[in-house]
């Protein structure tokens, strides 16, 4: 596959790391971006400081960046709580990151692809975005909408060379996973055993799938050999969605 310009949001850490790793080592040019320069540096990536929920951050990167070929939407957040107790500002914050950032980004990058003939988007949603999970109300709202949006754009695209895609994995061996563990040891008193348990209930193979896992999906996606692969919501989940 000929190099291609890529950007992967929140690619600083976990499942966008893991994407944008894989992608440079196919010899893509590969950009990541996400709010702290101090994590971005570690990586030993090229970055850019952008922040999906603000409009003109995401326009004064990609003036920066120029035209993108591939466009990995990962940036995204979590936060959980009963949806009787979910205040306002955070079921907007969920929105914002998880459904208006790829919005936004969707925006500034597919017009250059379009106008090339070729063009990739992954956006990173999550079985969240098939199914509900109790206590995540305002997290599964946002990722039900990312569906509709590649699905949507899907659509509009498909005579441009132009695909849009997801990814939807499950339980992720990432430091969202961590923090989510944490929250229930601290919430129930269980142990982190206990805690990852609980979460990976749901899924025959009982463990956590590994972000390279979800980078290898996305390396097909972004190939040539996808090419008639357009608003589809590629699953990783060890099988739970097979229930």
């Amino acid at each position: 596959m000929v190099q291609k310009r890529v950007l992967v949001t929140g690619g600083g850490t976990g499942i966008g790391l893991a994407i944008a790793r894989q992608l440079a080592s196919d010899r893509h040019d590969v950009t990541i971006s996400g709010r702290s320069a101090e994590t971005l540096a570690e990586v030993g990536l090229p970055y850019v400081v952008m922040d999906v929920t603000s409009e003109a951050s995401v326009q004064s990167t990609f003036a920066e960046l120029g035209d993108v070929d591939i466009l990995i939407s990962n940036a995204g957040a979590a936060q959980t709580a009963p949806l009787l107790k979910t205040s306002l500002a955070t079921w907007q914050a969920m929105l914002d990151v998880n459904l208006t950032g790829a919005f936004l980004c969707a925006r500034a990058a597919l017009p250059s692809m379009i106008n090339s003939g070729w063009g990739r988007m992954v956006v990173v949603a999550s079985t969240s975005s098939l199914k509900a999970y109790p206590y995540t109300g305002a997290y599964t709202a946002s990722k039900h909408g990312v569906m509709g949006l590649v699905k949507t754009l899907a659509l509009e695209l498909a005579k441009t060379g132009v695909t849009v895609n997801a990814v939807c994995p499950g339980f992720s061996d990432t430091p969202l996973l961590t923090r989510s563990v944490e929250n229930i040891v601290n919430t129930t008193g269980m142990d982190e055993d206990q805690a990852l348990a609980a979460l990976l209930k749901d899924n025959p193979m009982k463990r956590a799938v590994e972000p390279a896992e979800v980078a290898a999906a996305v390396q097909y996606l972004v190939s040539d050999a996808a090419a008639a692969t357009n608003g589809q919501a590629v699953v990783i989940d060890g099988g739970e969605l097979a229930g």
